[in-house]
Formats: structure tokens, sequence, C-alpha cells
């Protein structure tokens, strides 16, 4: 539960510095083992990127990033027993050549059915391809089915590059991977140029083809509510920002100096490489999440449309209150787009105006059907994994001074719970406490 800046007390046993996904994660864990746990948070909400902001009823993300039935850690975190999942359709809807075509999974309802295609015939639709085989599904099948029967380590044990230059080897044809692979991969890393370590892409097709894309009910900042909600009452303490870090103290800009017994830094890697002189900072990937409402429902079901940035600046976009209801007013629309690379720090007006062009066509209205309702941009959104790249980048700098986020692992929702996991299993072992399950238990279950 969160309390305002003014009952910050001046001593705790561990002082997580940063109230996101890691940070709550960790508090979680240390809680569990009976140590006393203080989370300082800057801004007035726990959630860091994962907020939802309330406008006119609607629930509107600040984040762009999509969350998995397959995530480990959404299951094994404590306190996210009760987070409600809204699952897209299986496969996604591929956008091209005016239309859209979906791409595995089988289709639901008849308005599905009527723009359903096999997987083969879309593949062939959505690259220009003049004819295609049975094969295509085949392989494609083939090649996600390997993926998820992959363990962790074997996956992590695979030579490592950028993922553009291993898509030619995965047995795939051309229009395959143009027309599928690499839409869906710049969505699900946020690296429209694929970058990406090839070894983080691999975790991340495996969780496509282990569960189903999802997004949680009533919004992102569900799931930080319900980590901070079930913590102690006052562990989370908002509006206190920490201007410095060691192993037994935390300063704060305006509420004086918090001694404690250990320290772990939980925020975004810009904020921890300040906090953290030595700490090396990542580049990242900049996303601009748009939404919209329109003057009237498109003819479009729960699913992820994919569009890898063909015809506008938008590179996947979905209907989200057919995936969750709960984001829009009764009777109301809520469309959510994302605009990846250097096309998301476009001015709004501009991007707005270039964007409506392409949900047009997306969704079959008029651009002047559309109407903005909120932007958000964030330089920092996605902290990049270049190739090589340390998916277990160490969470321990000394005894007692820890750090964790989506930058220590994969820069994902998983990666960020999963490191604040490993930060606590690390402090816990400081303090001769052996955790529940340790990492390496983890990961190969993971």
């Amino acid at each position: 539960m969160a309390s305002s800046a003014r009952h910050t007390a001046h001593h705790a046993d561990v002082v997580i510095v940063g109230a996101g996904l890691a940070g709550l994660s960790a508090a979680h864990q240390l809680t569990c083992a009976g140590v006393g746990v203080t989370v300082l948070e800057a801004a007035d909400r726990p959630g860091g990127r994962m907020t939802t902001d309330r406008i006119d009823g609607f629930r509107l993300d600040r984040s762009g990033q999509l969350l998995n039935t397959a995530f480990p850690d959404l299951r094994r975190t404590p306190g996210l027993g009760a987070l409600a999942l809204r699952p897209f359709l299986p496969g996604v809807l591929v956008h091209a050549d005016g239309r859209n075509h979906r791409i595995g999974g089988e289709a639901r309802g008849a308005k599905s059915a009527k723009r359903a295609f096999t997987t083969a015939r879309a593949l062939a639709t959505a690259t220009r391809a003049s004819r295609a085989t049975g094969l295509d599904q085949a392989r494609l099948d083939a090649a996600l089915a390997r993926l998820a029967t992959l363990p962790t380590d074997r996956l992590l044990a695979r030579p490592d590059r950028p993922t553009a230059a291993t898509l030619a080897g995965r047995g795939l044809p051309a229009r395959t991977i143009e027309g599928f692979l690499r839409p869906l991969l710049a969505s699900l890393l946020s690296d429209p140029e694929l970058t990406t370590s090839s070894r983080c892409a691999d975790l991340v097709l495996r969780g496509f083809a282990r569960g189903r894309l999802c997004l949680p009910a009533g919004g992102a900042g569900t799931v930080a509510e319900l980590l901070a909600g079930l913590l102690p009452p006052g562990t989370v303490r908002t509006g206190v920002r920490a201007t410095s870090a060691d192993i037994t103290s935390v300063t704060t800009a305006d509420h004086g100096e918090i001694g404690c017994r250990s320290v772990i830094v939980a925020t975004g890697a810009r904020a921890a490489a300040d906090l953290l002189p030595g700490l090396r900072l990542p580049g990242f990937h900049p996303v601009t999440v748009l939404h919209h409402t329109a003057a009237e429902a498109p003819p479009c079901d729960a699913a992820l449309i994919v569009t890898g940035g063909r015809g506008g600046p938008v590179a996947h976009t979905t209907v989200a209150s057919e995936v969750d209801p709960e984001r829009a007013p009764a009777g109301r629309v809520l469309i959510t787009s994302t605009v990846l690379g250097r096309a998301a720090g476009t001015p709004v007006p501009e991007l707005d105006r270039t964007a409506r062009a392409q949900l047009a066509r997306v969704y079959g209205l008029a651009p002047d059907d559309f109407e903005l309702l909120t932007a958000h941009h964030d330089a920092d959104a996605v902290p990049a994994m270049p190739a090589p790249h340390d998916v277990r980048r160490p969470v321990r700098l000394l005894s007692g001074l820890y750090v964790c986020g989506d930058h220590r692992d994969t820069s994902t929702v998983q990666g960020a719970l999963f490191s604040g996991r490993r930060a606590a299993h690390a402090l816990l072992r400081d303090l001769g406490i052996r955790p529940e399950q340790d990492d390496a238990q983890a990961l190969r279950v993971a």
C-alpha cells in the first residue's frame, strides 16, 4: 500500500529505490522472507512506466508493452495471483495490400471467419507473393514448436547475433520472414531495425509460441497496483526522490537521509546510472503510444494488428476496448496504437495526422472518424539489448548494494519481474537466508 512522502521513516532494514515492477517484485520476495522493506517512489503513484491514466472514463496506458500468458513471473510473483489477463485472439492480423490477414491461430466468430485465411494464403497475399503452399504453414508451425519446447538454458547457449542477421537462417521462406516474422518481432521487441540480441528475440518468440499475447484487465497500472496493494501498509512511499545511494543509506531530495542495512536500486536504467556512478547506461528504443476513440466501432475483433510500419508510422494497433472492455466507457471505442523508432519522435500533431490516415485504412473508416485522446512519448521506453547481450547481468554490486530492472535482464515485463526476484534473492543470501526457489531453478522452469 502506498503512503505519502511526509510519513517516510528515517530507517529501514532494506530500502528499495523505485516502485516499478522490478522494485515491487523485490519487495514482495523480501517481505515474504520476513525482511522489513521501505520502497521509495519519486512519482505520485507506483508503477514506473507501467502506469495508466484515466481520462473521461477511458483507461489509457503510458506503455506500449504487451504481456504474455507464458511469462512465468506473472504466475509466481507473490501478489499477482489476482491479476486478470485479457488475451488477444490467437495469432495476429497482418495488414498489407489494404486488407487484414490472420496469421496463425483459429478465427472465432462470424466476423472473424469472413476475414480468416489459411496461414499460407495470408503470407502470400501480405507480401505480394504470387503463390504460396501449405508448406509455409508447416515450416512456421514447426519452427515455433521447436522454440516452444526449447529449455531456457539451451536457448541462451546459442550464438548471439543481431536478430536481423539470423532471420534468413530459420528455415522459413522469405515471404514468411518479411510478411510475418520481421514485423511481429519488431513489435514485440520495440525495435524496428532488429538490432536486438537473437537470444532475446528467441526468448520473446518462444513466449509467443507458448502463450497468448494479452493485456492486463483495467490497464497496465493494475499490475503495479496489485503488487503495491498487497504489501504491508506504509511500505511504498510516493513523492520521495532519491539523489544518492550506498550500502547503508539513501539520500533524498526533500526528506533527508534514510538509514538502512541494504539498498536495492530498482529504477529505470537512466536514473540507476545517476544513482550508481559507473553503472553502464544502455541505449534505448523510443516509443510513442497513441490512444484514439472513433465515431463508430471498427469491424474488427480482439486481435493485434501488425503493420510493420508499412503505410504509416504505426507498428501495431488494436481495438483495446474489444480486448479489455474495462478500458473504455460503455458504448465507447478505444483504439491503442504503438509507434516505434524514429517515427516515435515526430511532433504529435503531425504524428496524429499520419497515424489517422493509416488507421483509416487498417480499420476501414475515414481519418476524421478518429479522435486523439492522448499521446505518450517515452524516449527511454525500452532499454536496447544489442548482441551480444547478457540476459542475466549482475544484480549484486556489493554486499548491501543491489540493482534490478528490465535493463538487467530482458526489456520486458517478465525481465523486470524476474530481475527484482534475482536482486531480492542475492540480498537474502547475503543475509544468510535461503530463498524458497533459487534463480537457477527458476531459470530451468522458465
